[in-house]
């Protein structure tokens, strides 16, 4: 009798990211792409809402919000050039229909929403992200928008914004 193993050693740390079940390369490429446009309009949004905001507690949000917003496209582009992808340059469609809402307090319960599709999208990517690195700074992008989200919410809640 021998003493071998009886399997052979497992080189799963080894393995293809798609083959072990996470995101290839190409996936989380265009999935960090649309968040990417996403945070883009999102902080386009907030910067004029903030210029324009019936009161101060809502301009102060807005000016948080963009600086989220713009911090989250820093990161995101960051990630996409170390993915050797090219960030996109275009702003997500949401820009357009948050601006077509005239009423403020409208317009700042569309970015929650908008927001709260973000957080969607993050809370299914993120069991399929590999890397560490991205996946701790797609978790702290979550818990920002998720932040924001209740931020928002205690604000229309307060009867400010006729809720």
């Amino acid at each position: 009798m021998t003493q071998e193993p009886a399997s052979p050693p497992c080189y799963a740390a080894e393995a293809d990211d798609a083959y072990m079940g996470y995101a290839g390369r190409e996936e989380i490429v265009a999935a960090l792409n649309i968040l990417l446009e996403a945070e883009r309009a999102g902080a386009r949004v907030a910067l004029a809402a903030a210029k324009h905001g019936p009161e101060p507690d809502y301009a102060a949000l807005m000016r948080d919000v963009r600086g989220d917003e713009a911090r989250w496209c820093a990161m995101l582009s960051r990630h996409l050039k170390r993915l050797d992808a090219v960030p996109s340059r275009r702003t997500g469609d949401f820009y357009g229909k948050a601006m077509a809402i005239a009423e403020p307090w409208e317009r700042l319960a569309f970015l929650n929403r908008g927001q709260s599709w973000v957080v969607r999208k993050l809370e299914a990517l993120m069991p399929r992200v590999r890397d560490e690195r991205l996946h701790a700074d797609l978790r702290a992008m979550l818990e920002s928008h998720r932040v924001n989200i209740e931020r928002a919410g205690v604000l229309l809640d307060s009867g400010k914004g006729g809720g």
